[in-house]
């Protein structure tokens, strides 16, 4: 059996129901359903736009974390979806409070700070699905939320899913910082993929597998006429290098040689070299 058999895969995907940012965005899209149906004109267009700004930011959260396994662009652009229309949801509900004359909580009010004091204590635990066995409900079986959410007072409710919007685009905000850094530092998918395929040819050969390297196919890139038939070697560590894009400073754009070991390695060579 080959050593690179039964291997996990390369980039892990789904398990969005354990992000944080998915379990308020479930709040909110429950919570907000249960608003319109209470609140807001059921035949109004208003109603409609609200649901589906909410039902978006559940959903692509969980879509970006699919696409994670083959895509870390899609999954950014997901997140950025998912963090947009919260955005959305949340001018309609400052739109409400307004408009009918009514106060919107101050970050520094008793009653928003003891919202967010609710997300912190709980993780902002979502509703939870009895057959999904990986979330844990209250014992107590309440949900954390529902003295504020379930309070007759309809600026009491709209300001509460207000600040449960402000926790999601802060934990989705960071999200989308880490997968940036992430893209950075360790390449996409197919830089990713074509370094591990540059190892394997690497340890094909010194074992003897695969002695032939002058083959068209055996390239960094094939339909490059001029591109080396082999890898160099890092100038660090001796192992195999690939071909990658700087993403930033003076030379973004321009390819380079950079260690398959990165980041515990961060040999480097010029392409030219």
């Amino acid at each position: 059996m080959k050593p690179y058999e039964n291997r996990p895969r390369l980039r892990p995907s789904g398990g969005y129901r354990e992000l944080r940012s998915f379990r308020a965005a479930t709040v909110i899209y429950d919570a907000t359903v249960s608003f319109c149906d209470r609140y807001v004109d059921r035949r109004s267009r208003t109603t409609d736009q609200m649901v589906q700004a909410a039902r978006s930011g559940r959903q692509n959260i969980a879509e970006g974390s699919r696409a994670a396994a083959t895509s870390s662009q899609t999954e950014l652009r997901l997140i950025n979806v998912a963090r947009a229309s919260l955005d959305e949801l949340l001018l309609d509900y400052e739109d409400f409070l307004r408009q009918r004359g009514l106060q919107q909580w101050a970050k520094d009010d008793p009653r928003a700070r003891e919202v967010r004091a609710i997300g912190g204590q709980h993780g902002v635990q979502e509703r939870t699905d009895p057959t999904d066995a990986r979330d844990t409900p209250d014992p107590t079986g309440a949900d954390p939320y529902s003295p504020w959410l379930g309070d007759n007072d309809s600026a009491v409710v709209a300001n509460t899913i207000i600040c449960l919007i402000h926790q999601a685009n802060y934990l989705l905000d960071r999200q989308i910082s880490a997968l940036e850094r992430g893209f950075v530092q360790e390449g996409g998918y197919s830089e990713q993929l074509a370094a591990m395929r540059i190892a394997e040819r690497q340890r094909q050969s010194e074992k003897g597998e695969y002695p032939d390297r002058t083959d068209r196919s055996d390239r960094s890139d094939p339909s490059d006429k001029h591109a080396p038939t082999q890898a160099p070697a890092c100038p660090l560590c001796g192992k195999p290098l690939a071909l990658r894009t700087a993403r930033q400073g003076a030379r973004a754009g321009s390819q380079f040689w950079g260690c398959t070991q990165y980041p515990s390695c961060k040999g480097t060579r010029p392409l030219a070299g």
